[in-house]
């Protein structure tokens, strides 16, 4: 491989990382179509690459937001569950529906999220004495204070996640465009959790993602090897920046990348990209 492609990989690899590690998405909606019309990589060996950068930039991520207790583990492997079988359903159902019916209802979630979240205000809930075990605690490092915050509905979380996992699948675009939203507007997680919990739990369905491709034989190791490298060392700057920014600003960032996202499918749907 040529010193300029590597360069090449490895700058990919960092913008797709600080994205995900500020916002909690996986950067494939990054990945996928540069690959593709930078790269000349066919669709399946670029989402092959693409999940390798997304489990780099997760590890990278979540070893700093585990560390500063950012992540909410036990809620992440909560939602992973009931994503991982709205993603199973989604694949099914995907067979019988037209991509473009998917990708406009996906589009039309993902823009709706992003007018909520800068219309509604962030509500984060205290614990109290009778709090159970959804109650948590982190120190932002923007002010200094310690945030305590206890998750709310669950359950609807959790079956907003079903969904989630739905979309994701039958669309391809990363899950976490839909389950931050749903943790900070549903279950009022605070956005720098909800972000971080997000970066820890795309890791886990990126790597189930990308050891069978390994094995398929359509994994391009080299291509993934210099995405990795930059996706890693992308999500660790990128969790310096997220933890300095404040909540207000994380959210209208976040609105935007949305409304961007968006747009990015409706013109892959439309033939453009």
């Amino acid at each position: 491989m040529e010193i300029v492609i590597l360069l090449c990989l490895i700058a990919l690899g960092a913008g797709a990382g600080i994205m995900g590690a500020l916002f909690g998405l996986g950067g494939g909606v990054i990945f996928v179509p540069v690959l593709m019309i930078a790269f000349g990589m066919g669709p399946a060996e670029a989402a092959a690459v693409s999940l390798v950068g997304i489990v780099a930039g997760s590890v990278g991520a979540s070893s700093i937001f585990v560390e500063k207790g950012l992540a909410n583990v036990r809620l992440g492997l909560l939602l992973e569950v009931t994503t991982t079988i709205g993603a199973i359903a989604g694949a099914l159902i995907a067979a019988y529906l037209d991509e473009w019916i998917l990708s406009l209802v996906f589009c039309a979630v993902m823009i709706y999220s992003a007018i909520r979240m800068v219309l509604s205000p962030e509500k984060v809930v205290e614990p109290t004495k009778s709090s159970g075990r959804m109650s948590f605690e982190y120190r932002d490092e923007k002010n200094g204070d310690a945030i305590q915050y206890e998750v709310q509905n669950v359950k609807g979380g959790s079956v907003a996640c079903v969904f989630a996992g739905m979309l994701s699948s039958m669309t391809g675009v990363g899950g976490g465009a839909i389950k931050v939203p749903v943790m900070n507007l549903i279950m009022h997680v605070p956005m720098k959790a909800a972000s971080s919990t997000s970066s820890y739990m795309i890791g886990i369905t990126a790597f189930s993602g990308a050891i069978t491709y390994f094995f398929s034989g359509q994994l391009d190791l080299a291509f993934a090897g210099g995405v990795a490298i930059g996706a890693f060392a992308g999500a660790i700057a990128g969790t310096f920046l997220a933890r300095r920014l404040s909540t207000g600003h994380l959210r209208r960032y976040f609105s935007v990348v949305l409304i961007i996202m968006a747009a990015l499918v409706l013109l892959r749907v439309g033939g453009i990209l």
